[in-house]
């Protein structure tokens, strides 16, 4: 079953929200650290203030409710999505997995020119059908409230809704961070579906033989453990003991604003200032929409579920995928694998690296995206 769905929030929600954000009580200042120990108190109580007094939710509600959404129920379980039908003579199905701390919400900039290419510069010929879910325990899809819902659950969970639910016998798969995951999954087990894959980051291991590794593959694992050693707390808390975190992000909105706002600058190509690509309001959608829907306890799980399970990255289940996999690699991502290295975990059929363009792709870089989607599923259309 699939009904209509708009988002409402109530005036007591919004009330609330302004309250606790008056009330923040900021950490002492540390002379020098400016963010390399997360993000700053003066950066932050500058967010809360912009928070408190001039963003409009009600505006930023409007535009995410323009975007036609959905529930539909998918074996049991209730999965909110983006459906956008295209404009051509024959839509490819797409169905796009965002990521953490994201949200359905990264889909926005790039919905319109993958469902209309003629009304943005491109060809008709070129259009999709977008379908763009929540992650289960992010923002309007509710988590099970059990335990094992990993990339792999996940992504069977998404080529049901795709299948079963929306009719699709052949559709395609795109997805950065955790959606890399997750999409890597779809061509992994679920190739009879997916015609191809497209991703943004690695999301799966390769299983390593006796074929020497390569200098540039060598400089990449060096540059993942570095990531991880040096900024990868975030994902091993989350990983071990997210209801402990999430006792305070569920609490509190300027806590909540300080863990995502450090990660969309630490993570983008920003050149250390956030707001050159994204704006206060642009962040606060994200932050916002997380804190209504005090999802921040059910998407750090994820982590968690991943660890214990697969592994992430799918460190603990290392294979080879088969499904045609199309990689866009952005020169300012946490880390940037060489293609010898991508060969190696994937079919490969199209490699491209810029120059420019951080972690969260659809957002800051999205007519590149638009058109390495394009470009890859062109000849997997038929």
């Amino acid at each position: 079953m699939v009904s209509p769905f708009r988002s409402t929030t109530s005036d007591e929600q919004l009330t609330d929200l302004k309250d606790r954000l008056a009330r923040t009580r900021f950490a002492p200042a540390l002379s020098g650290s400016e963010w390399t120990h997360g993000t700053p108190p003066g950066y932050l109580a500058e967010l809360v203030d912009y928070w408190r007094d001039e963003f409009d939710w009600r505006t930023a509600g409007a535009r995410l409710n323009a975007m036609p959404q959905f529930l539909a129920d998918v074996g049991g379980a209730t999965v909110h999505f983006v459906h956008a039908e295209g404009v051509g003579p024959r839509p490819f199905p797409l169905l796009f997995s965002h990521g953490w701390p994201g949200s359905f919400w990264e889909v926005h900039k790039i919905l319109g020119p993958l469902t209309d290419p003629a009304a943005h510069g491109g060809d008709p010929a070129d259009a999709f059908e977008v379908v763009a879910p929540s992650l289960p325990g992010f923002g309007f899809t509710p988590h099970p409230g059990t335990p094992g819902m990993n990339p792999t659950a996940i992504a069977g969970l998404f080529d049901r809704l795709m299948t079963e639910v929306l009719s699709h016998r052949r559709y395609g798969a795109q997805g950065g961070d955790f959606g890399a995951q997750i999409t890597s999954r779809l061509g992994r087990d679920h190739g009879g579906h997916v015609a191809g894959i497209h991703l943004n980051l690695m999301g799966a291991t390769p299983v390593l033989d006796s074929t020497p590794l390569t200098p540039a593959e060598e400089e990449f694992r060096a540059q993942a453990a570095d990531f991880f050693s040096e900024q990868g707390a975030y994902a091993r808390l989350q990983a071990t003991r997210p209801a402990t975190l999430a006792a305070a992000l569920s609490d509190s909105p300027a806590g909540l604003a300080a863990w995502f706002v450090e990660k969309f600058r630490a993570w983008s190509d920003c050149g250390g200032d956030v707001e050159s690509v994204f704006s206060k309001d642009e962040l606060l959608t994200d932050i916002t929409l997380h804190w209504l829907t005090n999802t921040s306890a059910t998407a750090a799980r994820l982590y968690y579920e991943t660890k214990h399970t697969e592994g992430m990255l799918g460190a603990n289940t290392p294979g080879y995928v088969a499904t045609p996999t199309g990689f866009a690699s952005f020169a300012h991502d946490n880390f940037t694998p060489p293609e010898e290295w991508v060969r190696r975990a994937y079919n490969l059929t199209r490699f491209t690296a810029f120059d420019h363009g951080g972690h969260f792709a659809a957002l800051e870089r999205p007519d590149e995206l638009v058109t390495e989607i394009r470009e890859f599923f062109r000849p997997l259309r038929g």
